[in-house]
């Protein structure tokens, strides 16, 4: 297992050992031991989470102020671009973001850890992506930050127009109006 640093230290890129052969291919995409031994994840994850999108879909940027959840997440099938923002109004790198390009080719999977808000684009014509989180959807306590907040200086990797939104994403608040983690 190779594990990459960010330019937020508390979000990593895991890329698993694959053993493959002419058959396909075999990988542990998650090891407790391992994960605490070699990436640091103590968590206990609670939750296993899948979802199915059309190409340009963004989804986020989510997170939930009660119950807060770290994910590991990847993509199954197609490809991302994956985007965590750090939230934690005390920590050097608040507003901070991170981009990684997520794929089922790649079979690379993010830490996002709890005070992160965290969205995905789909790139490919359909991604399946799925992840773990350390604690229970709580819809409540979740919150949007607006995806384009021009603060945050994401620059994601869109073409022919603007994404597809739910109502929810396309009504996100901008990181200076959003209740944050202290």
């Amino acid at each position: 297992m190779k594990v990459e640093p960010t330019e937020i230290s508390d979000v990593v890129v895991i890329e698993p050992k694959i053993f493959g052969d002419d058959r396909g291919f075999f990988y542990e995409s998650f090891n407790r031991k391992t994960f605490a031994d070699i990436v640091g994840i103590k968590d206990v994850f609670v939750q296993d989470n899948h979802s199915r999108s059309i190409k340009k879909t963004l989804r986020g940027l989510h997170y939930q102020l009660i119950q807060p959840q770290g994910k590991l997440v990847r993509v199954v099938l197609g490809e991302v671009y994956d985007v965590v923002v750090d939230i934690r109004k005390s920590s050097p790198t608040f507003g901070k973001s991170v981009g990684v390009h997520l794929s089922a080719s790649n079979k690379k999977m993010l830490w996002v850890p709890k005070g992160f808000a965290h969205g995905f684009l789909v790139l490919s014509d359909v991604a399946e992506f799925v992840y773990k989180t350390t604690d229970f959807y709580h819809p409540a306590s979740e919150r949007t930050i607006c995806w384009n907040d021009p603060d945050l200086h994401i620059e994601w990797p869109i073409v022919d127009g603007n994404p597809l939104l739910s109502l929810k994403d396309s009504q996100g608040v901008l990181l200076k109006e959003a209740e944050v983690f202290s």
